[in-house]
């Protein structure tokens, strides 16, 4: 369960770190990007849950806590941006996807440096 957590987070990421790349591009004049950062957003949206109900089968069956609250705190963040994001509240977004990318990363690195399953350990 750890090995498919671990390429979710790594996913999920990847993602994240593509989105100011479409906006980038739709701000500079590229207008076709903007469709692409939608459909981004969707994906993050789409892999932040999928890690939230991941992480809660790795609490249940290993017992490791953290990722689920940390990928609940991570999901909880991209919704706010989704929805800063449709509303036009770029003074919210773009902040906010800064810092979404910086504890995305801090969790990608500390979810590959997490021990392997023991079930019952707490963690």
């Amino acid at each position: 369960m750890l090995g498919v957590m671990r390429w979710i987070v790594t996913a999920h990421t990847v993602a994240i770190f593509a989105e100011p790349v479409f906006a980038g591009r739709y701000m500079i004049g590229d207008y076709d990007m903007l469709a692409l950062h939608t459909l981004g957003a969707d994906l993050v949206t789409y892999f932040g849950l999928a890690q939230v109900v991941l992480s809660a089968v790795l609490w249940r069956r290993a017992g490791t806590r953290w990722p689920f609250w940390a990928s609940l705190l991570l999901f909880l963040g991209e919704s706010g941006q989704y929805f800063a994001g449709v509303a036009g509240a770029l003074d919210l977004h773009f902040p906010l996807g800064v810092a979404l990318a910086m504890y995305a990363s801090i969790m990608l690195v500390e979810i590959w440096r997490t021990a392997g399953e023991q079930p019952g350990g707490q963690r």
